[in-house]
């Protein structure tokens, strides 16, 4: 008989959550068993279909007794905390996947965009940013040749703005508008910086589209490329990794909404072949989120990392 494992989903309501519950009831081994919601406690859960479920509104004293072997903290930043203090108290021997930005920055926690790090046998994941997904998978593969800053431009669906309504996910504000925000310093910048190694200046926006990114980097380089050569170096680095995709043309945000991987492409060299310019697509609910969660919930159990993940 195959071992199950239990899991237990906190912050199940939003857009990640939901997506999240999808992916788990396709899971061969991963059992949700509890999805924590405060807003919809007792509504049956929709998307799972080994059981039935309805949300369940718990304190992290009640999530951590349940001790199971796998956690989502699917919560808007700043609010993982509490459930990590009770988890590390009474559960210490689960694996916690947290998808907010709290312990990005923690060097007791294991950070993993799963196509550059390992996560195998580890308890403490902290789950990388959208926007910062993107564009590590377009800087990592040029990361040690790198001259100076790299600068990328982002674009989001307003789904990365969550469900509470804010401008950023207004609907009216939106149409045929483009709005940019937190100009500097924003936390997805400190976070490639900070786990790649290098300096990063990013500006994020958001558009009238429902959900997707769009990233654009630029790139100077210690010495001159050929366009060939630059190819040559993103397919070695992602080869094995076939949830990642790269192409010469520009990826489009349309090419990737509701698929599981990201698209690197639209390679383009200046005259002195020095400067380079790299696109790169994901779905931010998806690869850059729920996607990435499972596989590196996975790694940990020594489990496929593509496991219940479904790809062309």
């Amino acid at each position: 008989m195959i071992q199950q494992y239990s899991v237990a989903l906190i912050g199940a309501r939003g857009y990640v959550g939901e997506e999240l519950i999808r992916l788990l009831s396709q899971h061969p081994v991963f059992d949700l068993q509890l999805a924590v919601s405060r807003s919809k406690q007792g509504v049956p859960v929709e998307g799972y279909s080994k059981r039935p479920l309805v949300y369940q509104d718990c304190t992290p004293a009640k999530v951590a007794e349940g001790k199971y072997d796998l956690i989502f903290l699917a919560l808007p930043n700043g609010l993982a905390k509490d459930y990590v203090e009770q988890i590390d108290r009474l559960s210490s021997e689960s694996v916690v996947v947290d998808l907010s930005a709290d312990y990005r920055f923690d060097d007791n926690w294991h950070y993993s965009v799963p196509e550059l790090n390992q996560t195998n046998g580890v308890n403490r994941i902290s789950n990388p940013g959208c926007y910062a997904t993107a564009m590590q998978l377009s800087l990592a593969p040029l990361a040690s040749l790198l001259d100076g800053s790299a600068h990328c431009f982002g674009v989001s669906g307003y789904s990365g703005a969550g469900t509470t309504p804010s401008d950023k996910n207004n609907a009216q504000l939106l149409q045929d508008n483009l709005i940019p925000y937190q100009l500097s310093e924003h936390v997805h910048e400190k976070e490639v910086s900070r786990h790649l190694a290098i300096d990063v200046k990013f500006t994020p926006h958001v558009a009238s589209f429902f959900r997707g990114i769009s990233m654009t980097t630029h790139i100077s380089l210690q010495q001159a490329m050929t366009i060939k050569a630059v190819i040559e170096q993103y397919q070695g680095c992602y080869q094995q990794h076939p949830l990642i995709d790269v192409c010469e043309t520009i990826p489009l945000v349309k090419d990737i909404q509701g698929q599981a991987g990201a698209i690197v492409g639209g390679f383009k060299l200046d005259h002195s072949g020095k400067h380079l310019v790299v696109c790169c697509v994901l779905d931010n609910l998806l690869k850059g989120a729920a996607v990435q969660a499972l596989q590196n919930a996975n790694q940990a159990f020594n489990i496929n990392s593509l496991e219940a993940i479904h790809y062309d």
